[in-house]
Parts: structure tokens; sequence; C-alpha cells
């Protein structure tokens, strides 16, 4: 794909972002034997939520995971004009998971599919371990 990433608007990073992330969490779910609509749905929560990707990205800016290069597409997201919000969290807590998902968005579209693997098994890790820091990447 020849789009330039960094001419790209956060939120259209955001927008892809959010599709390439929902893909692992679903792939993730269904692999755990979920196949419910609803039970997929209420769990799905725990990871794709606003909330739950503002924690995430905290998580991995305490861990030290991110590269410059990478939190530079995180703020990207995070800094984008929106004019939307989510309905049910804050405006800061919106845009820090609007960064979370540019991140995703941008590593896909550059081709970096290891990284983005390696990304959304440390945000599962982290989800299922409460949190606690036990999401860990060994490069």
């Amino acid at each position: 794909m020849s789009v330039q990433v960094n001419q790209l608007n956060g939120i259209a990073l955001a927008y892809l972002g959010d599709a390439v992330y929902e893909v692992y969490i679903r792939r993730h779910l269904l692999g755990r034997g979920l196949t419910k609509p609803a039970q997929l749905q209420r769990t799905a929560k725990n990871f794709v939520s606003a909330k739950a990707q503002a924690a995430l990205i905290d998580g991995m800016t305490e861990q030290g995971l991110l590269s410059d290069e990478e939190q530079d597409m995180f703020k990207h997201g995070r800094n984008a004009k929106s004019y939307t919000h989510a309905k049910n969290t804050d405006v800061v807590t919106y845009r820090v998971s609007t960064g979370f998902e540019a991140l995703f968005g941008s590593l896909d579209l550059l081709g970096r599919h290891d990284r983005v693997n390696e990304l959304a098994k440390w945000c599962i890790d982290y989800v299922e371990n409460g949190g606690t820091g036990h999401g860990e990447i060994h490069e």
C-alpha cells in the first residue's frame, strides 16, 4: 500500500487501528470458546472500550514498551481534532484511546505486523492478568 502514514490524519489512522485491534480481540475470544453474541460483546469491552484502551496505553508507558517513534504515533492520534466522542467516557479518555488506535493503525499501514501482533498479545495478557503488568514483551 502506498499510503504515507505521516500524512494521514490521526483520526483516519485510529479508524484503521480500531479494526486491526478488534480482529485480534475477536480471534482471542473465539479461541477461548466464547460463542454467544452477548457474552462476546460483554467480554470484548474489557479490551476495546475507550477506558480499557486508555489503561492499556498507560500500562505500555509504565513498562516502557513503546519506542519514541511509536510514542509519536500514539500522540498523533491523541492530539487529532475529533468532532465526536464516546458516549460513556470523558474527552481525555476518548482522546487517549484514539491515540491507542492510531498506534495500531500506523503500525499496520507501515507493514509492521509482527509488532502489531506483539502489542496485541501484550494487551490481551495485561487485561487477563488484571492490569498487573504480567503482560511483557520479550524482544
